[in-house]
Parts: structure tokens; C-alpha cells; sequence
């Protein structure tokens, strides 16, 4: 019994499956090699789709893996929304697109309560966001009050409506696409909300031999159609824990932590990153990492996932932004100038 009591005591169960809460070595590596798998089907998956854009694929299962929420800020055309629609079938996920206007309501979002006259009692109608993943199409030309109750469905992963408290689905995405801040007609959102993203980051334009690819795929019929589902909604769940597991050593979240809270201090920066900035970093490292293969972060996964989960989160002084002045640089400059950390007898750099 006593044996049986302590199994219980170091497994956590998630649905059918259930995860051994172990510290040995080989055991954590057998687990990121879970990881790892899944993310490979993924990332093949979704690449039959999206052309040339291995690096936002994997900063995508990073927040998913992270339990987090990213924002695309990018012209319009370029796959925001291909992106959303086939991580969702790679997995067998439910998918919602909401497209975010001026008159847009947050009952719109949520869901409300309508009148059954058959059975004279009101009942509720669940919206959009009762799904795994949900695509909120240009954020930024919603009013803030919709706004926030979209950032508040994201931080609570429950929705409250007439005093009762619906939970989401699991696994939640929200995947946000905004319109350059320069933009007329927009409700920017303020630093408050920005901070709410785990990570914001752009998909870009394709490269001219990346481009001819898309034409092939597109000429008889789009490749998504097709897409076939090559993990479960159970399995994410399962990876947004075994994440957790990945070993940082000691110097290395000294290592992080001394990157933002040189974005405290920095000349030309108006707000540095907060705690939430330092556990977004730490979260994404690990996730990281093990999408890589690997039971422990090195100081090359905070630096290629440093630039979008800081970037959003460092708000520049005016003159520095008359002197175009991006943040992008600042966290380059940050990156260049924090000395790398020597763990054992090797420095890892890139």
C-alpha cells in the first residue's frame, strides 16, 4: 500500500494518460523525446501548408506548449490566418475566426444567455472563443471593452457570463493578428494587454523560391483541404506539462534575468520588462528546448526566444522613437553585451 500511495503521490493524471512526476535524467529525456515527436509531426504537417516559415511554426508550438497566447502583427496576405486554420487540423482541433470590428460586442465573443420560450427559461449560447484554437482577426480595430474581455477569456481560460463561470477547452489558443500601429481607424492596445501576450512576432513575406512553391501548391487547389490530423488535443496537453519538467540551471535564469533587467535600465526605453517578462522567458526556454530534443535550456534558446517575448513588452521613449530606434536593436544590443553563462566547463554560445 504504501508502495501504491506513493505512485499516486509523484503521477498526475491528464485524461487517459498518466505522467510520472520523476526527476531522474533518463526519465525526463524519455519524456522531452515525447515532446520532440510531437512537435516534428506538427511542424511537417503544417509545413505541406505554410512555405518557408519553419521559425513562426515553432515560436507557434512554443506558446501552445507554454500554455500561452501570441500576437502577429503583419500585412495583410501572408498566412496569418492558413497558419491558425492548420495547426488546428494537424491536431484535430476545433477552430473559430473571429474578425474584430468597430461594432463588435463582447457577447459577441463570449456568448449569451437567450430567452427559450419552449422552455420558458433562459439558456446559455456559447461563443467563438468555446473552441481550441481562436483566431482574433486584426485585434486592434476592436473597441477596447471587446478587447478585454478577449484578454481576460486568455489569462483565466474560463468565461463568466449572468454570474456563471463557463471553463474553456483545453488546449486554448488564441492566436491575434493586429494591422501595423500606424494605421487609421485602430484601438491600439495599451502596454497593460500587450504584456498579456506570451509572445508577438511576424510571419514576413516569402522569398521569391518560397513564393513559386505557393503557386505550385495553390494552382489546382489549396494543400489545407487535405490536411490530415497528426496528433490529438490530449497529446498538447500532455507536452504543456512535460515543458515544465525541462531542467534550467541556476546560472542560466541568472542569465535571463540579468537580460531583463538590463531592459529596466536602458537609456532608451521608457518600460523595461516585468516578473511576467522574466517567467514568459523562462516558460519559452524550456519549451524551446524541448521542441529541440533537449532536457535542458542552453544560453542559445534565450537568445533566439528573447527578441518576441521581450520585444512587445519594452515600451521606447519618444525621442528614441523619433530616432528610429526599435526594440529589436536594444534587445540585440542587450544580447551582445551580457557575457555567457559557463556551465561546467564549457561556454555555449552560438
Amino acid at each position: 500500500m504504501a508502495d501504491k500511495s506513493k505512485h499516486n503521490s509523484d503521477a498526475t493524471e491528464y485524461g487517459s494518460r498518466t505522467i510520472e512526476k520523476v526527476d531522474h535524467p533518463a526519465a525526463r529525456k524519455s519524456q522531452v523525446k515525447q515532446v520532440q515527436e510531437t512537435a516534428k509531426r506538427v511542424i511537417q504537417n503544417v509545413e505541406k501548408v505554410i512555405v518557408g516559415k519553419r521559425q513562426s511554426i515553432v515560436y507557434s508550438l512554443v506558446n501552445w506548449f507554454c500554455e500561452g497566447h501570441f500576437l502577429l502583427e503583419d500585412v495583410p496576405g501572408v498566412a496569418k490566418t492558413i497558419l491558425a486554420r492548420a495547426l488546428a487540423q494537424s491536431v484535430g482541433c476545433e477552430f473559430k475566426r473571429i474578425q474584430c470590428t468597430p461594432d463588435l460586442l463582447p457577447t459577441d465573443i463570449t456568448g449569451a444567455s437567450i430567452f427559450n420560450q419552449k422552455q420558458a427559461e433562459f439558456e446559455f449560447r456559447p461563443g467563438p472563443l468555446f473552441s481550441n484554437i481562436v483566431l482574433a482577426d486584426e485585434i486592434n480595430r476592436t473597441t477596447p471593452r471587446t478587447q478585454s474581455a478577449l484578454l481576460e477569456a486568455m489569462a483565466e481560460s474560463r468565461i463568466t457570463v449572468d454570474g456563471v463561470t463557463h471553463p474553456l477547452k483545453a488546449p486554448f489558443l488564441v492566436i491575434a493578428t493586429q494591422n501595423p500601429i500606424d494605421h487609421e481607424g485602430t484601438f491600439p492596445l495599451p502596454e497593460a494587454q500587450l504584456d498579456r501576450f506570451l509572445m508577438k512576432f511576424s510571419i514576413g513575406y516569402p522569398s521569391i523560391e518560397d513564393e513559386l512553391k505557393i503557386l505550385d501548391n495553390l494552382q489546382m487547389a489549396h494543400p489545407i483541404d487535405q490536411l490530415q490530423p497528426v496528433a490529438d488535443g490530449q497529446e498538447i496537453v500532455d507536452c504543456q506539462q512535460l515543458v515544465r519538467q525541462v531542467h534550467v540551471d541556476k546560472k542560466i535564469r541568472q542569465y535571463l534575468l540579468q537580460i531583463v533587467h538590463l531592459t529596466r535600465h536602458h537609456e532608451h526605453l521608457a518600460l523595461g520588462g516585468s516578473p511576467r517578462a522574466s517567467l514568459a522567458l523562462f516558460r519559452t526556454t524550456q519549451a524551446l528546448a524541448a521542441i529541440r530534443g533537449r532536457n535542458f535550456v542552453l544560453p542559445d534558446d534565450v537568445k533566439m526566444i528573447a527578441p518576441p517575448v521581450l520585444g512587445h513588452r519594452l515600451i521606447l521613449k519618444p525621442e528614441s522613437r523619433l530616432r528610429k530606434i526599435t526594440t529589436d536593436q536594444i534587445i540585440a544590443q542587450i544580447l551582445s553585451e551580457v557575457a555567457l553563462p559557463v556551465i561546467g566547463n564549457e561556454v555555449h554560445s552560438p
